[in-house]
């Protein structure tokens, strides 16, 4: 039953935090640790992540849809596949893929280890939150869906790949770059959902081979129940911030990223959290 309750509370966090820009990887890093769980660790991490995978893919079918088409009717008819906006979207969320994945297999196993330490965590928080508060500042807001660049693409894309500190957030730092690059704040949060589908995909089933024997000994009812829950929590989260940013700011997040990046120093400082 225990095991039970901790998938649960896993996939709810997972869910919660995998695209509100607060860091879904502390959470399930510090949450457990104050319940003295254990660190579940990156490879289960990233299994349930498929959960809030699946949750993209629904939320974004009609998306998805439409720039799959658009990519695919600029091959039959030979445009050039950067003036139509879906088949641009769709090249900028491959290339956007490349940074990443290069990436996280070349610094996997620092990713996996020394980079989870909580003092790191506490440091990506705050340190996003300040960058995400001046992004809120100096960005004009004004770009559409439709009018995102190759360059913008590239920005983001390339700033998707800080996304492997824990604590950094991808959404979080794909959305203060495109912010920066001048997108309205629901325009950069959606492109940032649909960048992180690759992304998701890939380190999900990179993780299923590669930890497979480390798998293998988990409890995979707990598994599978983490994954649906962080699925249906994924996908409440997506429709909640979308519609949050149309009319709001990051201030929110911004201000909580910062308290509990001093929360875990002061608890580290107490010795009530180990590094």
């Amino acid at each position: 039953m225990e095991q039970i309750i901790q998938a649960v509370v896993f996939g709810l966090i997972q869910g919660l935090t995998e695209f509100i820009p607060i860091s879904s990887t502390a959470h399930l890093r510090v949450i457990p640790a104050l319940l003295s769980w254990g660190d579940k660790g990156a490879a289960f991490t990233a299994v349930i992540q498929m959960g809030t995978l699946l949750a993209t893919f629904v939320y974004f079918k009609t998306d998805i849809l439409d720039l799959t088409k658009g990519f695919i009717n600029a091959i039959k008819n030979k445009k050039d596949f950067f003036k139509n906006p879906n088949s641009r979207i769709f090249i900028l969320i491959i290339i956007g893929t490349i940074p990443i994945s290069l990436a996280g297999v070349i610094f996997k196993k620092f990713i996996e280890n020394e980079a989870r330490g909580l003092y790191i965590i506490s440091a990506s928080l705050i340190l996003l939150a300040i960058i995400l508060f001046i992004a809120e500042k100096v960005s004009v807001h004004k770009k559409d869906f439709t009018e995102i660049t190759i360059k913008d693409g590239i920005i983001i894309g390339l700033a998707q790949a800080l996304s492997l500190i824990p604590g950094s957030s991808r959404s979080g730092v794909t959305i203060t770059a495109g912010l920066l690059c001048g997108l309205k704040r629901d325009v950069a949060a959606r492109f940032s959902f649909l960048l992180s589908i690759p992304a998701i995909t890939l380190s999900g089933f990179y993780e299923l081979y590669t930890e497979r024997t480390i798998l293998l000994n988990e409890n995979f009812l707990s598994l599978i129940i983490a994954t649906f829950v962080s699925g249906v929590i994924g996908y409440l989260s997506i429709a909640f911030l979308l519609n949050y940013l149309k009319t709001k700011s990051n201030l929110l997040f911004i201000i909580y990223r910062i308290i509990i990046g001093i929360l875990i120093l002061l608890l580290l400082s107490t010795g009530t959290l180990i590094n």
